[in-house]
């Protein structure tokens, strides 16, 4: 697992776990039953203290994300988390924007970039990729 945290942000270090694992979940790059880094294992690769992680956990249980099973570990619930289309759909909706700005800064109208999403679909759906 992969998390990479910022202490120049603003952003506090357990909520940079939190949305990481959140992302990561949404994306599939976690999967239901994975088990976490033990919390003082993460805390040693992030260099941060443990309660920072122990925090994070808990939100992350809190969320529905993870359940802790006692003497076992922290895993990825296997219920897929209410909040992984929830996440994915905010991605989307953050890449929409960026692609709405960058088109208005172009001069390309709404209808041509729908045309180019629905003919970049395709592309991509193609058996001939």
């Amino acid at each position: 697992m992969q998390i990479h945290i910022s202490t120049s942000d603003g952003v506090p270090i357990y909520l940079q776990i939190v949305n990481q694992v959140k992302y990561l979940v949404a994306s599939a790059r976690l999967r239901p039953g994975e088990e976490m880094p033990p919390i003082r294992v993460l805390a040693e690769q992030l260099l941060i203290n443990p309660n920072t992680v122990a925090r994070a956990y808990l939100e992350l249980e809190r969320a529905g994300i993870v359940l802790k099973r006692h003497g076992s570990g922290t895993y990825i619930a296997d219920s897929g988390s209410p909040l992984a289309r929830k996440e994915r759909l905010k991605i989307l909706h953050q890449r929409a924007d960026a692609l709405l700005a960058e088109a208005s800064h172009l001069g390309v109208e709404l209808p041509e970039i729908l045309d180019l999403l629905k003919q970049r679909e395709q592309h991509i759906n193609s058996p001939s990729k």
